[in-house]
């Protein structure tokens, strides 16, 4: 009896040996979490990633893309939240409520626009982009596109608000 018990506890131990040696299957990237994103932020960049600029006509159901430069999104952790775009030569000012969320499972951060007398859970339009990272300072949010016969991003850099 005692022997038996002795190559079961051998066992055992050479399990747990060599699952802790096994390599992990994880991205080595923590996902972002909806505290990480929570907050009031400033979009001061837009760059391109495999396609051309002069390829985007219009982002995120405005004219330009160039709307969003400068613009103002204020996210708060109950889901709600809004942007407000800067007036510029090809835009109006405007401030627009949605309702957003982060999805760490598939890394995104998606949201709706939502209307006077929109209720989130009735709006099924909506916008799914990639959360590339976020912290306290920075937010990198990429927009991806088919572009050719591959996906191309529109990358939204973002900075955290002077409180």
């Amino acid at each position: 009896m005692k022997r038996i018990f002795l190559i079961a506890a051998l066992f055992c131990t050479s399990l747990i040996v060599l699952q802790s040696c096994s390599p992990k299957t994880t991205t080595g990237t923590v996902a972002a979490k909806r505290g990480d994103v929570s907050g009031n932020w400033v979009l001061n960049d837009i760059t391109f990633d495999g396609i051309p600029e002069i390829a985007v006509k219009s982002f995120l159901g405005e004219s330009s893309y160039k709307c969003f430069v400068g613009s103002t999104w204020s996210l708060t952790n109950s889901g709600n939240g809004s942007y407000s775009l800067p007036t510029s030569t090809t835009c109006a000012a405007k401030t627009q409520t949605i309702f957003w969320s982060v999805s760490t499972a598939d890394e995104t951060f998606q949201f709706k626009k939502l209307y006077e007398g929109d209720k989130a859970k009735n709006v099924t339009d909506g916008y799914r982009l990639m959360l590339a990272s976020a912290d306290k300072t920075n937010m990198v949010i990429k927009s991806p596109i088919e572009y050719g016969n591959r996906t191309a991003y529109i990358v939204l850099n973002f900075t955290a608000a002077a409180k």
